[in-house]
């Protein structure tokens, strides 16, 4: 069994709400999983700490604990072995585990994919960056949805510029290497 390296995989809320809510598709979605689930093979045959984030919001909604809805999407269901921490904010580090987990493992380097860009996954690629982790967002493995204002694929562009070079190195799927 190889050792573990210090860099771990964060998969934010990738559950079927994402891609059930009715004449409003998740960006890309289908690629999105192809290419979240092309890392996580990666990440699983390297041995890689894989973490998977999960939103719980009110029992009513969507992301209610609990309803099929809220459940992490069946094509990258997590491993037994696998960690799911359950966050209730965009910040997938306030008033979670995620933090010890990490730290449990050594963990000073991030590969960040998921939802919702300009939520869940900027607030945790920022507080990533503060808390002195060395992460890379994967720039084709996260995605959203139009708005008023703003295309979804203008959004993920939006982000990718901000973030990119500040906060994260930013890198496509087919770059995205755990040895």
């Amino acid at each position: 069994m190889k050792e573990m390296n210090n860099t771990g995989l964060i998969i934010i809320d990738v559950q079927v709400a994402m891609f059930s809510i009715p004449n409003l598709p998740l960006y890309n979605g289908e690629k999105l999983l192809e290419n979240i689930s092309y890392i996580l093979d990666k990440a699983r045959s390297t041995k890689t700490l894989v973490t998977f984030v999960q939103h719980i919001g009110s029992d009513e909604g969507v992301f209610g604990k609990g309803k099929p809805t809220w459940e992490i999407d069946h094509r990258i269901k997590p491993l037994e072995n696998e960690v799911v921490v359950v966050k209730r904010t965009p910040d997938s580090f306030h008033q979670t585990s995620l933090h010890e987990e990490l730290q449990k493992k050594s963990i000073s380097k991030l590969v960040i994919v998921g939802c919702q860009t300009e939520f869940c996954v900027d607030t945790t690629c920022r507080r990533a960056f503060s808390m002195g982790y060395d992460s890379i967002l994967v720039e084709d493995a996260h995605s959203t949805f139009d708005n008023e204002i703003l295309t979804a694929p203008q959004i993920v562009k939006h982000h990718n510029g901000i973030l990119g070079g500040r906060f994260v190195q930013l890198k496509q799927t087919s770059e995205i290497n755990f040895e």
